[in-house]
């Protein structure tokens, strides 16, 4: 099959083709950069939650505290880039056109989410849930897909967006 694909190549028969990706899988979903935006909320609620009730051995409270952060950072982090994939790959001139506003709000959460890492402010986290929702709502109005808000079922019980298939 190899041979096959250098033999068409160096044949200069091959034909162009074009993708809206890197890999042209068609698959975007804004799951991860809302399960990622709750997490970072999460996060912080349970240092908050441990700084109340501190456990006897310090070093246990320093690992749970360093364990937080680095999620809590960790998952900002994949806020951006997710918001960043479908930003760049998949939204195009027609959905900029539908939703004017989209760059502003992609680079709402892109500030926001550099908040989120590098404070612990439980409002700016929640900023950044919100942000990621509308971005989801955004996302998936451009495929005609009718979307419901809901508390997340599991902390911090944030409200979400999620497609009403």
């Amino acid at each position: 099959m190899l041979h096959t694909l250098i033999d068409t190549i160096a044949a200069d028969k091959a034909t162009d083709v074009e993708a809206h990706c890197d890999v042209p899988c068609a698959i975007y979903d804004p799951a991860h950069l809302l399960i990622a935006s709750l997490t970072v909320v999460r996060m912080i609620d349970i240092m908050e939650e441990l700084e109340g009730h501190k456990p006897d051995n310090p070093l246990v409270y320093h690992n749970t505290v360093a364990r937080a952060v680095a999620m809590k950072e960790k998952h900002a982090e994949i806020v951006k880039h997710e918001v960043r994939i479908i930003w760049g790959d998949y939204l195009k001139a027609p959905q900029f056109e539908a939703y004017p506003n989209a760059h502003e709000l992609v680079h709402n959460i892109m500030l926001t989410g550099s908040k989120a890492k590098q404070g612990v402010s439980r409002d700016d986290a929640v900023a950044l849930h919100e942000l990621c929702t509308q971005f989801a709502e955004m996302f998936w109005a451009t495929k005609g897909v009718e979307t419901k808000r809901a508390a997340a079922p599991y902390k911090p019980g944030l409200e979400t967006v999620y497609p009403a298939l």
